[in-house]
């Protein structure tokens, strides 16, 4: 299980200062390596290895989650990251890919907002020999499909580590109709993001099954508000759709790093309506434990933060010339949303998740060595039971 194949860098920490991006990639001997040819490479040094990561934010609810883990990660391997913040900005993704490259990275992990942002992306890491994966994202193979296969033919681009949203959407107005409701309001973030589609998607399709399997209780879904990703968007759009229907019942406010929920939440106890309309939504709160028990949230799915764990680990194992022949495949590393909708349900989380991360230092670095296979099988194994075992 544990590989450990040797290469060489060929250029020295002077030269990718001076000019950072032909060194970002470690010039042709990334090529060589990515098409598995490793014979006489000495392997770099962890100290050496700079790893970029292109974020929404990094301070928000999720954001400063994900920081933290890989931040651990870092921590742990011995390397550097540096951060981008881009608010799913389209020209600020695609610029922070060359801010990375720029600043020496020999490997990006990116959450994008939109498909077509990838098509830059892929250039800039190909153009560079830098290596590239996504997290909370994957490319639509039919829907763009010829980025995809951009992506596929890469031999820079490695894959994409991401949840299974149509599911989540489903699961998450489950929730609400179990709970009586009725009349669902609906905030996005951004138009045209590929994982608020993919809810979106799965949120339509639970109230279209209720309805087939329901004809005399029927539930509606209202056309999205749009929130971007702050507080205010959130609260403002909550404000919206409270005014155009008296009778709304449950809110989804469907992600955009936690900022826009928290704003959502505050409107509508503004509004006095906190025991009259269920909240549900993707990114934990830090504190939903306590929001379970006083109603202002009826339900969440998150403990996501780890996805761009696994994302950060695929790169940095391409870096070290593990992981080899790139070039021709695209991986898709499916993770698991984690379910609460009760008290009860959050106490586990939040002993494993939140009071300390599910990882250690040590176990970080044990992944860090897996084979891509067994890589992915830890990613799709992740969950509260999981974590209970490992910290036994």
């Amino acid at each position: 299980m544990k590989k450990v194949f040797k290469r060489m860098v060929a250029l020295s920490v002077v030269a990718a200062m001076a000019l950072p991006l032909a060194a970002c990639g470690n010039s042709n001997n990334a090529g060589s390596s990515a098409a598995g040819d490793t014979k006489g490479i000495k392997a770099i040094d962890n100290k050496d290895i700079k790893i970029g990561v292109s974020i929404w934010s990094s301070t928000d609810v999720l954001g400063s989650q994900c920081k933290k883990i890989l931040d651990e990660a870092a921590d742990a391997l011995g390397v550097q990251v540096q951060y981008v913040d881009q608010g799913h900005v389209s020209e600020k993704v695609t610029s922070s890919v060359e801010q990375l490259v720029a600043a020496g990275c020999q490997g990006i992990i990116i959450c994008n907002s939109s498909d077509t942002e990838m098509t830059s992306a892929i250039k800039t890491a190909n153009d560079n020999k830098v290596y590239l994966s996504q997290f909370f994202r994957i490319i639509d193979k039919e829907k763009s499909a010829d980025i995809y296969k951009l992506a596929t033919d890469s031999p820079y681009y490695i894959g994409a580590v991401h949840e299974n949203e149509p599911e989540n959407g489903e699961k998450l107005v489950e929730i609400l109709l179990n709970k009586g409701d009725r009349n669902i309001g609906l905030i996005g973030w951004e138009q045209g993001d590929a994982t608020w589609l993919g809810r979106w998607e799965g949120y339509k399709a639970g109230v279209e099954k209720w309805n087939k399997e329901h004809p005399d209780d029927q539930a509606k879904l209202s056309e999205p508000q749009y929130a971007g990703t702050s507080s205010e968007g959130g609260s403002k759009a909550a404000e919206a759709l409270m005014a155009a229907d008296p009778n709304l019942d449950a809110l989804i406010p469907a992600g955009g790093g936690g900022d826009p929920l928290q704003g959502v939440i505050a409107a509508v106890e503004r509004a006095g309506k906190t025991a009259d309309i269920d909240i549900v939504s993707t990114d934990f709160l830090p504190d939903l434990g306590e929001r379970l028990k006083n109603g202002s949230m009826a339900g969440e799915s998150g403990g996501h933060y780890c996805d761009p764990l696994f994302s950060f680990m695929m790169v940095y194992n391409a870096i070290k010339g593990n992981y080899t022949g790139i070039e021709g495949k695209f991986e898709d590393v499916l993770f698991p949303y984690l379910y609460v909708s009760s008290p009860e349900d959050y106490v586990d989380y939040e002993k494993y998740f939140v009071e300390k991360l599910p990882y250690t230092k040590e176990e970080l670095v044990s992944m860090s060595e897996l084979s891509l296979d067994d890589l992915k099988a830890s990613a799709a194994k992740l969950s509260i039971q999981d974590a209970m075992e490992r910290a036994k």
